[in-house]
Order: C-alpha cells, then structure tokens, then sequence
C-alpha cells in the first residue's frame, strides 16, 4: 500500500499574509492595496521577511512508514504532530509501505516479512497477556516486531513558513523518495484547494 496523503482543513489566504504585513503600517483594505497583495508576497518572501506566512495553517491526514514518519518528526517549528497510539489502539489491519521501484521478488519478499512480523505482533500481545502483562503494555510493547514498513495515521498541520521550510528539505531530488513524495503530493494538493487561496505566495516562494 502506498504512502497516503489527505487535506481536512486550512486557514488563511494571500490576503492573510498580506494583512499580517500590513499590521505594521495600516491593515485598513483598498483595491489599490488589495491589487498589491502579489509583489508584496513576493518581496517578503525574496528578503526573509516570513514571519507574516506563520498567519496561516495547513491541516493533513497522512498514512505513512516508520521512516516517513522519523522524517516528519524532525520539523518541530511550526509544526504539530499526533499519530495513533499503539497502547491505546490495537493494529486491526496493519498495512506496510512496498516501494514501488524496488524488484517484484524484494517487493514479494517485503510482503512476506511484514505478513509474519504481524504476525508475530498479534501473538505477542496474547502471550504477554497469558504472562499477567497488562494489555496496554503489551500493545505497545508488540509492535517492537513490526517493521519500518509499517504505516501509521498521522494528523499534521503547518504554518506556511514552516511548510515552505519543509518543503525546502523533502521536496527536493535527493531526499528519500517517500518522503519527497508525500511533500510534493501535499503541495499539489494545497494549489488545487478550490479558488486557490494560496496561489501568489505560492509562487512567491517559486513553486
């Protein structure tokens, strides 16, 4: 199963960053004003000027591995995270993350191992549960067999300061594939929320 990303919610707008600016002179709105909301993005955003783009939350629903998962927790500033929890919530239908430019027998083979490694996480926790070992203990304690291609459920949010910086790392050639290819699907995603509320500071920042 591939990596998956979702969109549950947003706040802002140009207009948001433009008046978080504009809080430093006079916030009061005219066409004139409002007609130049695009080079004022774009000149805060060429000379550093982003404290104006942390106005602004980007709200995701991803599906990701273990090693995904490490990536994203490394982005603290401006950025929250909660997952599922393994004490509270027992892994009903694990799913794992096959790459999809790997071999068909590794890919087979991942399959394979994740398969057993579920396995032996679900007769983890009844054994440990015949041992008098509480369940949420064990719970939390099983999934040590599970396997980096395990996928968990996060909720993600961003400011656009910390998304662009985000972005500036993962969504480049280099870096690890899955996770170049949840940054560039949250960003295709956010240029086609509807009215495309973002679209000049989008391109402020060249993307």
């Amino acid at each position: 199963m591939k990596n998956q990303v979702e969109l549950i919610g947003f706040y802002g707008s140009d207009l948001t960053h433009a008046c978080s600016a504009w809080t430093s002179t006079s916030r009061e709105l005219t066409a004139e004003k409002i007609a130049r909301v695009p080079a004022l993005l774009k000149m805060l955003a060429e000379n550093g000027h982003h404290t104006p783009f942390e106005k602004s939350v980007l709200h995701f629903l991803i599906r990701v591995d273990t090693a995904t998962h490490i990536h994203l927790l490394k982005h603290r500033i401006g950025v929250s995270i909660n997952g599922e929890s393994a004490r509270y919530k027992e892994l009903m239908e694990p799913s794992a993350c096959i790459p999809m430019d790997w071999p068909s027998d590794l890919a087979d083979a991942l399959a394979h191992h994740f398969h057993r490694s579920v396995e032996l996480y679900r007769d983890a926790i009844v054994s440990m549960e015949a041992h008098g070992i509480g369940r949420k203990r064990a719970k939390e304690s099983a999934r040590l067999f599970l396997p980096y291609a395990n996928q968990l459920t996060l909720d993600v949010s961003f400011n656009w300061r910390s998304f662009h910086h985000f972005l500036g790392l993962r969504n480049k050639p280099d870096a690890q594939v899955e996770i170049q290819k949840i940054a560039s699907e949250m960003l295709q995603i956010v240029r086609l929320i509807d009215n495309n509320p973002f679209k000049h500071t989008i391109s402020a920042f060249g993307y």
